[in-house]
């Protein structure tokens, strides 16, 4: 009997070391985290692993500068301003309240300075100098900070300043945060290092990044910190170990400690109990399809962008891939053009869909083509 006991354990410590138990294990809840809104989000598949009131607009505070940021690296590399460019310091940036980088009026600071300052120190001064720099005014800034988030899909945040001063008319959700700090990490590779910088002298003054975790974890890189009285702690933070990246906002919690130990715990769920691979490469031909009354007889399949898929760990091998090709496809067909899909299922659950596009421009064959196939068609 002892030894029948003993082989059954064998067999459970086997299984559990093979991952066949464990991948059957249901994820447990996120971890509570004191907040009025969080959400934790894969940056590369962008599915979200844990949310609440993700869709509530709620007052941002300083994790406005995310925003405020997006817009002048768009200027920056749309080549409408540099990073040398010399800013005169108005007595209005001087003035503004908050958080300072502490820059003086009508002294000159470089866009890079202003950056960073805005970046590491969240100084409101530094902020409202970049926004009369690039539009004349803060309120014209905050109307390209409209137009851009309308532009990228952020339909639950509105702007009415740079900074995030309080104004009932000035709001962001947790999934609107998420998507603004995907799109800077994989649109401004270049800028985003700024966001794990600790320190920033200026004038002589040393700050400290109010990230703190950024000393507390190894694997954090970004992204911001805001506090109001009305708006609570928030922070918005994106963390990167073996090759998984997520991006964590948390909102509105009671204290600076809270919102990042509610991050930290958020991060430490999403790395545990889930995983990202990378499914297929973009422009890499997955099928082909016959093509009617078109130059070749052929058309090549695939995808405009890298399929990735978040699950839970230990899932990989219960993964089921499938394509849906359009039954009848017809010359002339666009590089691009959507003529079917992918599918990725577990288990009964479709966990990834994408477009199956064609990966080259066929346009329309011959006429004696065009007539030959014509009469296969009527045939069928």
């Amino acid at each position: 009997m002892r030894n029948i006991l003993i082989y059954i354990l064998f067999i459970v410590a086997h299984l559990f070391a093979a991952g066949t138990l464990a991948a059957s294990l249901p994820i447990p809840k996120p971890p509570s985290t004191g907040a009025k809104s969080f959400i934790i989000q894969d940056f590369e598949s962008g599915h979200i692993l844990a949310e609440k009131n993700a869709d509530q607009p709620v007052e941002p505070a300083s994790i406005t500068k995310l925003m405020t940021a997006y817009v002048v690296f768009n200027e920056l590399q749309a080549g409408n301003i540099t990073l040398d460019d010399m800013v005169t310091i108005s007595e209005k940036a001087w003035r503004t309240p908050g958080s300072r980088m502490f820059v003086e009026v009508n002294k000159q600071v470089s866009v890079e300075d202003l950056l960073q300052g805005m970046i590491v120190q969240s100084g409101n001064d530094a902020t409202m100098a970049l926004a009369e720099h690039i539009a004349g005014s803060e309120e014209t800034f905050a109307a390209l900070m409209n137009r851009h988030a309308e532009e990228i899909g952020m339909t639950g945040s509105h702007f009415m300043n740079t900074t995030g001063l309080p104004d009932e008319n000035h709001y962001m959700t947790a999934k609107d945060i998420a998507l603004l700090a995907t799109l800077l990490i994989e649109k401004y590779p270049e800028y985003y290092k700024w966001y794990s910088q600790k320190e920033f002298t200026f004038n002589e003054i040393t700050q400290y990044n109010r990230n703190k975790l950024l000393w507390r974890d190894d694997s954090v890189d970004g992204l911001k910190t805001g506090f109001t009285d009305s708006a609570g702690y928030c922070l918005v933070t994106s963390a990167k170990k073996d090759g998984m990246r997520l991006i964590t906002v948390v909102l509105g919690t009671s204290s600076a400690n809270v919102r990042v130990d509610a991050s930290q715990a958020l991060l430490n769920y999403g790395f545990r109990f889930f995983e990202t691979h990378k499914l297929y490469d973009a422009g890499t031909q997955l099928a082909a399809s016959r093509i009617w009354k078109g130059s070749t007889e052929t058309v090549p399949l695939g995808l405009d962008q890298a399929l990735y898929v978040t699950i839970p760990r230990g899932q990989y091998k219960s993964l089921d891939a499938s394509m849906s090709i359009d039954q009848r496809i017809t010359a002339p067909v666009d590089e691009g053009q959507a003529l079917g899909s992918v599918q990725v299922k577990l288990s009964d659950e479709l966990v990834a869909s994408q477009p199956l596009v064609s990966l080259q421009t066929i346009g329309e064959g011959s006429f004696w083509q065009r007539i030959a196939d014509e009469a296969l068609l009527y045939l069928e």
